[in-house]
Formats: structure tokens, C-alpha cells, sequence
């Protein structure tokens, strides 16, 4: 007998509360335990995982209680911040003022209206397809052609990142699936906690037998990221009568999330270090900026979606 919405949201919150709870003390525990330098930042950064965990727990919440119009919000905020710790880190210039006025306070508005009212066939094109057009058109007015094509393609491409491709995560909880019907926020909570536990998953298992670290992140190791990403899909498998997929489904599913949210992680790392930065928030503070915590999603968002919009909708 299939669990009602209520009493499934209830079982799943129930689940995952006691599970960051217990995550959280015991990395706090082990912090205090800490006695070398190493093994100190290796707690740290389970630690910030660990606590951004708790932001799935949110937006759960949010998705059932206030109504998607809170969850798109949520989203929206973040890609604002996520586009700002973006353009912060790339060169601009006083004459492109009026493309980022567009992109901030145009865009990014629009764009999550357009998922808000469900509009699929415009919000999958607004970004790459008219604003890739009127951007530049913008920047050129201003007739300030020093390094233009850079400056069009580094704001384009933060556009791309932090607002197309996030906010394809509150577009999965407007999917509408036959036989799932008001039933789509426990995807979008299924998307999250399986992109969620392979990166937490990848620092503990890097941490325990990681032998090569990864070049674009060191606090990973490959072992670390195949064990976790195993980890991850098994775990999305088991949590199959959540979807609308049957089993095998949703470790295939689960798999895309993985290796997605694993590409993601990388492309965003290379960016960054290619601008000379540890962090996206401040190249000099050991603090997770927004777009830090968004990297596998905006590759991991749009998969999942596409995937899930041309498989399982009419």
C-alpha cells in the first residue's frame, strides 16, 4: 500500500532529522578529538557539508508547507548571490553597469517567474537563447571594445551556471507525472539527498582510504569520489518508492545525479582556480561561498529534469 503524501513527507523529514542530527554531533565530537592540523581541516570540511546538509531539511519544508512560490524564491535568492560571488571573481568593466543591471534584476526575476507559472517551453530558452542574443547587444552600445568578447562570454556563462541551470532544481517540483500528481517536491527531496550524500559520502571515503587526491580538489580523492558515488546511487536505488521510477530506474537516475553533480564539481573547480581563487566567496578565507555549494547542482539540476521531463511526463 503506497504511503499518502502526508505520511510520507512526515517519514522522509522524520529520517533525515535524525540522520544530520546524529551526523552533527558526531562531527562535532570528532572536531574536539582533532589533535593534528590535517585531520582538523578533514573535519572542517566534513563538518560544512554536514551543515549544509540541513538545507535539504529547508527546503523540504518550505516545498510542502508554504507552497512552491517559497521554494522558486529560495532558489532565486541564491543564484542572485551565486551570479554575484561570480561576477565579483571575473574582470568587468564600468561600462557593462547596464548588462549586469539586466542580468540581476531582469533576468534572474524572469526567469524564476517562468518556472513559478511552468512555463517550460520559455524558461528552457529565455537564458541561452534570447538573452544570449540581447547581452551583447547591450555591451556593445556602450562602445567599450576592450577584451568585449570576454566580458560578454564570462557574464553569459554566470548567467548560464548560476541562474539557467539552478533553477532547473525548483522546476523538477512543478513536474507534473501520471500517477505522481502533487507529488513532485519528494523528487525534488530525492534530487537533493542523492547529490547531497555522494559529496558527503566522497570526503569520508577520501578520508579513509583516498590515496590520489584530485587535482581540483584535494580534500577528494578518486577513490574517495567512485566509493562515494557508489554510495550515493545504492542509496538513491533503495529510496526507489519514493519516485515515480521503479528500481532500476531510480539507480539509473541516481548514477546521473552522481556523475553530473561529479562534473559539475570540476568544471566549477577549474573556473575558479583559473581566476586564481580558492573559494568562490574570497580567494583568501577557507568560507564555502554560495556558487561553492551550488557547483554540482547546476550540472546535476538540468540532467536530472530533462531526464525526468522526457522519460516519465505526457
Amino acid at each position: 500500500m503506497q504511503l499518502t503524501l502526508h505520511e510520507t513527507f512526515f517519514a522522509v523529514l522524520g529520517g533525515l532529522v535524525l540522520l544530520f542530527a546524529t551526523a552533527t554531533l558526531l562531527g562535532g565530537w570528532l572536531q574536539t578529538r582533532a589533535v593534528d592540523a590535517v585531520k582538523l581541516a578533514w573535519i572542517g570540511q566534513l563538518n560544512a557539508r554536514i551543515r549544509a546538509s540541513w538545507a535539504i531539511v529547508l527546503l523540504f519544508a518550505i516545498a510542502f508547507a508554504v507552497g512552491s512560490g517559497a521554494l522558486v524564491l529560495t532558489f532565486a535568492i541564491a543564484s542572485f548571490f551565486a551570479l554575484r560571488e561570480f561576477v565579483a571573481l571575473t574582470p568587468t568593466k564600468p561600462s557593462d553597469h547596464w548588462a549586469l543591471v539586466l542580468a540581476f534584476y531582469v533576468v534572474i526575476p524572469l526567469q524564476y517567474a517562468l518556472v513559478y507559472t511552468g512555463w517550460h517551453g520559455m524558461y528552457a530558452v529565455l537564458i541561452p537563447v534570447y538573452v544570449f542574443l540581447v547581452l551583447p547587444v547591450v555591451m556593445a552600445l556602450k562602445q567599450d571594445m576592450e577584451r568585449y568578447l570576454d566580458r560578454v562570454a564570462k557574464v553569459q556563462w554566470g548567467l548560464m551556471i548560476c541562474v539557467f541551470c539552478v533553477s532547473h532544481a525548483p522546476a523538477i517540483a512543478q513536474l507534473e507525472i501520471a500517477g505522481y500528481e502533487g507529488r513532485s517536491a519528494l523528487l525534488l527531496l530525492y534530487f537533493l539527498l542523492v547529490l547531497q550524500l555522494s559529496e558527503l559520502l566522497a570526503v569520508i571515503a577520501s578520508a579513509a582510504i583516498g590515496r590520489t587526491p584530485l587535482r581540483s580538489d584535494p580534500n577528494k580523492s578518486r577513490e574517495g569520489v567512485l566509493l562515494g558515488g557508489v554510495g550515493a546511487t545504492l542509496i538513491g536505488t533503495a529510496l526507489w518508492w519514493m519516485t515515480p521510477f521503479t528500481w532500476w530506474q531510480a539507480a539509473l537516475m541516481s548514477a546521473a545525479i552522481v556523475v553530473a553533480g561529479f562534473m559539475g564539481g570540476l568544471v566549477l573547480a577549474s573556473v575558479k582556480r583559473s581566476l586564481g581563487a580558492r573559494d568562490w566567496y574570497d580567494g583568501a578565507q577557507l568560507s564555502r561561498g554560495v556558487l561553492d555549494r551550488l557547483d554540482a547542482l547546476s550540472f546535476a539540476a538540468p540532467v536530472f529534469f530533462h531526464l525526468t521531463w522526457y522519460f516519465f511526463t505526457d
